[in-house]
């Protein structure tokens, strides 16, 4: 009885033990602050408007080259275009001004420029040839 006591007491230790190196993070000494401030400090990297609004103004005025060459499209490599303005080329439409705020495993979504305003779209990522952001 006190043997099946002390095998689970060590069975739980070293599961906790273990979880504890899998969500170790290196940090710096200054992060025990972020319990005493109660507001997040200003980063760039983190977009300062609701995610589902659109932006405030039309895309750029021009119309960029195509990519040349073999493109494959991807979750990560339309990732860092979101909150962008992103000009792609799909399969079956004609291009299009985009402002992804959404980037699942195999769509992406967003606004779409109509030429007035911004209208929110989802699109299939095997249905894009090519993109570009700025």
């Amino acid at each position: 009885m006190f043997q099946q006591r002390d095998r689970n007491r060590d069975r739980d230790r070293d599961r906790d033990r273990d979880r504890d190196r899998r969500d170790f993070r290196r940090g710096s000494p200054l992060d025990i602050l972020r319990f005493f401030l109660p507001v997040q400090p200003f980063s760039p990297f983190t977009p300062q408007r609701p995610a589902d609004s659109p932006p405030l103004g039309p895309p750029p005025a021009f119309i960029p080259q195509r990519p040349i060459g073999p493109f494959a499209v991807d979750p990560g490599a339309i990732f860092n275009c979101r909150f962008r303005f992103t000009y792609i080329w799909p399969q079956r439409m004609s291009p299009f001004w985009f402002y992804p705020t959404f980037v699942g495993p195999r769509s992406v979504a967003g606004f779409r420029w109509n030429g007035f305003s911004w209208n929110y779209f989802g699109i299939d990522l095997r249905e894009i040839q090519a993109f570009q952001c700025f």
